[in-house]
């Protein structure tokens, strides 16, 4: 008998499975693919780092600072602010305290209004003393990020031609219809830290976090799937294993398959096109995003390589646009799209060069966050017996969520099983 199973090799799984492995129990993780990481995986390719979909690692999430080591990551940062780009037109919106050489191009910057950009610094020094516990927790009744906005006196232009796209990026909406708790949750870790990737991709996250487990004593098996769970046993795989107790840490649809308790239904994709482009063409906005100011196709661009030279071979560039929602389009006309925009925003440059690597679709990268959704999440202790959850879906859609909710899961397991 296996005292504990771990039900999925994800973040949220691996960070349970290494908390209650530290508290003397004997744990083992199931994991259906070939490895682990769930959402949170790289291929490499030809000299490029490709990542399932563009993804970041916010570096100031306290669950990030507590569950991983950050050095052993060699993480590479993006710059703070944006670059906004139209056609025949760029501009830069920065952080003047954490990015002064940017001051000049901020102030200046015509897409923004002064008075916006003034009520941007009085949210920052705001947020800078909020406990991001009670911010993400907070019993003040939801509103969107649209009305958010609103409310705080910023100009429809400002959220349309900056946070709509940036956090289109983040939320995977566009419509600044999420639940402005996360605006907030965010906004006050992006002023205290950078967006980052690790040197050698996201995978080094959860193959990090695979390695603290196994150090603390977690048996990983990988290609094996949980197909049933019980108060005292699992089926993997068509065999049953006695257990003490379940972490069920896969996606929200199959846990509920697995437990009969409600997840999030809706779901939030999107598709990202790889393209490479000579480092002789470089593009002008350092280690910024390019965000979309007129539409979503492609919401925006990031320059991958000049963030992390190690993403691509020498001598080239890989940039990643990604594209809101599941498009119908096929990977050529999202390449075709890709170029026709980089092309109108850099008038001056050629980008003939431009070459089509690769396009991950992501189905299901995140669960809909509206107004009041923390409230319809299930807990971790909802499933009978000494069963429990373990995922985003029982925080909120990020890494910060999912690794808080191992975290959780695992002393609530504890407590049901009177460890």
């Amino acid at each position: 008998m296996t005292e504990v199973v771990v039900a999925g090799g994800g973040l949220a799984g691996l960070v349970a499975a290494r908390h209650l492995a530290r508290s003397g129990l004997d744990v083992t993780v199931f994991e259906r693919e070939s490895s682990v990481g769930g959402r949170v995986r790289t291929t490499r390719e030809n000299g490029y780092t490709f990542d399932r979909g563009f993804q970041v690692l916010f570096d100031s999430y306290p669950a990030v600072r507590r569950e991983l080591d950050l050095d052993a990551l060699s993480l590479r940062r993006f710059d703070p602010g944006a670059t906004l780009a139209r056609p025949d037109e760029r501009s830069v919106l920065s952080d003047p305290f954490r990015d002064p050489g940017a001051l000049t191009e901020t102030l200046f910057n015509r897409e923004i209004r002064l008075a916006d950009k003034l009520r941007i610094l009085k949210l920052r020094r705001e947020l800078a003393n909020a406990d991001p516990t009670a911010i993400i927790g907070s019993s003040r009744p939801s509103q969107t990020i649209e009305a958010y906005l609103a409310a705080r006196g910023f100009s429809q232009a400002f959220a349309e031609r900056f946070v709509a796209p940036f956090y289109g990026g983040i939320t995977l909406d566009r419509s600044l219809s999420t639940d402005a708790r996360v605006f907030e949750y965010t906004f006050k870790m992006l002023g205290e830290g950078r967006a980052t990737v690790p040197a050698e991709g996201m995978a080094e996250i959860p193959k990090q976090l695979a390695q603290r487990a196994r150090d603390a004593g977690v048996n990983i098996e990988t290609g094996a799937t949980v197909e049933a769970v019980e108060a005292d046993a699992v089926t993997v795989d068509g065999e049953t294993i006695g257990t003490g107790g379940v972490v069920v840490a896969t996606d929200p649809k199959t846990a509920e398959e697995l437990t009969g308790v409600d997840t999030p239904d809706g779901t939030r994709g999107c598709a990202t096109v790889y393209v490479s482009l000579p480092s002789e063409t470089p593009l002008d906005t350092g280690k910024r995003l390019l965000l979309n100011v007129i539409d979503d196709r492609p919401n925006q661009v990031a320059q991958l390589s000049t963030v992390a030279p190690e993403y691509a071979p020498e001598g080239e560039q890989l940039l990643a646009a990604t594209f809101l929602g599941v498009p119908a389009t096929d990977d050529q006309q999202l390449f075709e799209e890709t170029r026709h925009k980089l092309s109108s925003w850099y008038p001056e440059r050629t980008v003939a060069d431009l070459e089509h690597l690769r396009t991950e679709r992501v189905p299901f990268a995140q669960f809909d966050q509206p107004p009041g959704f923390r409230a319809g999440l299930p807990d971790p202790d909802a499933p009978d017996g000494p069963v429990v959850l373990a995922g985003d879906y029982t925080r909120w859609c990020s890494i910060q969520g999912a690794l808080e909710s191992g975290r959780v899961a695992a002393g609530a397991l504890q407590n049901g099983m009177g460890v």
